[in-house]
């Protein structure tokens, strides 16, 4: 999905057809990805957005198999990740794909220091000497911007921002090629956001690192990301790059998100007309829709007349 220079771009991650079903009674089930396909180029930020209930969390987790995924499959370096997998793919994913979480509290265990948290993962991947424990340990927490002393203390003593660079040291101690950031700034007062982003992206030039970037909030994506994927109600309804997504949107869904932005500007801010998405303005009783090029890298879920009409918007003839 999109080519740069002429020359075909390389594929870390492809996104296939994934569909993601959750059972909510005996004869119900609640589809939460519906059918999802998109590419991730090595080296990339890409970000994904949308509101609560959306499906991106899901996405996230169906990634690093913490839910195994109705339909559709993953590939990560061209390999299968998804599926039935055998221990040394298992092993596989896990040294290579890594998840910042969300919430800074709930996501470290309160009893262990944050030594322990840290080296958790190097356990499980069969480290058991003691002092090279401890020498990675110190390393990735010089990385993430905490003291060596801080080793030895527990998740409680450290502010908001401290505790999520221990999450971010902890998905970064088996120095993975891959990093899903749930969240990763929403739990963190707007003070303190802007460091961590900028951590996560220093971090990630040093450390040669892909990140998938999930928020709600489109202006801290648009700051973080070169691609923007924005879902709704478990579809992919937008890609394009991010300074295209912003300058034309074409989706409306995607339209109500940007109008939602403050505007730095009171009087501006005060004039502002937000748009609101009402689901029940795409009638796909008749046409089915499908996730089509609209403009070169920029795709759209639509039905066949919405893409006439989005080409009208765009000014697109022929």
């Amino acid at each position: 999905m999109g080519q740069e220079n002429g020359a075909e771009r390389d594929k870390i991650l492809e996104i296939k057809n994934l569909s993601m079903e959750f059972p909510v009674s005996r004869h119900e089930k609640l589809k939460a990805l519906n059918n999802i396909s998109f590419d991730i180029y090595r080296g990339e930020n890409f970000g994904l957005v949308g509101e609560s209930g959306c499906g991106k969390t899901t996405l996230g987790r169906t990634l690093i198999r913490l839910y195994d995924p109705t339909a559709g499959e993953v590939l990560f370096n061209g390999k299968c990740i998804s599926g039935k997998l055998d221990k040394e793919a298992r092993n596989y994913v896990v040294n290579h794909l890594s998840m910042i979480f969300q919430d800074p509290i709930s996501s470290l265990n309160p009893r262990m220091t944050v030594e322990e948290i840290i080296a958790e993962g190097l356990k499980t991947r069969g480290i058991k000497d003691k002092e090279e424990c401890r020498r990675r340990v110190r390393e990735i927490l010089d990385k993430v911007g905490l003291l060596p002393e801080h080793a030895t203390r527990y998740p409680h003593e450290f502010s908001g921002g401290q505790r999520q660079r221990i999450g971010i040291a902890r998905a970064l101690v088996l120095k993975p090629e891959f990093i899903i950031a749930d969240e990763p700034v929403s739990a963190l007062d707007v003070s303190i956001q802007a460091q961590v982003i900028n951590l996560l992206m220093d971090i990630k030039k040093e450390m040669n690192l892909t990140i998938l970037f999930i928020a709600h909030d489109l202006a801290v994506v648009k700051y973080f990301s070169d691609r923007i994927g924005v879902m709704c109600f478990g579809n992919l309804v937008e890609l394009a790059d991010a300074d295209e997504l912003y300058a034309h949107p074409v989706h409306p869904y995607t339209k109500a998100l940007l109008s939602a932005i403050p505007q730095p500007d009171p009087l501006s801010e005060k004039e502002k007309k937000r748009l609101y998405y009402d689901p029940s303005m795409n009638d796909y009783s008749k046409e089915e829709p499908s996730f089509q090029e609209i403009t070169p890298g920029h795709f759209v879920y639509a039905s066949a007349s919405e893409m006439e009409k989005y080409r009208k918007e765009l000014g697109i003839t022929g």
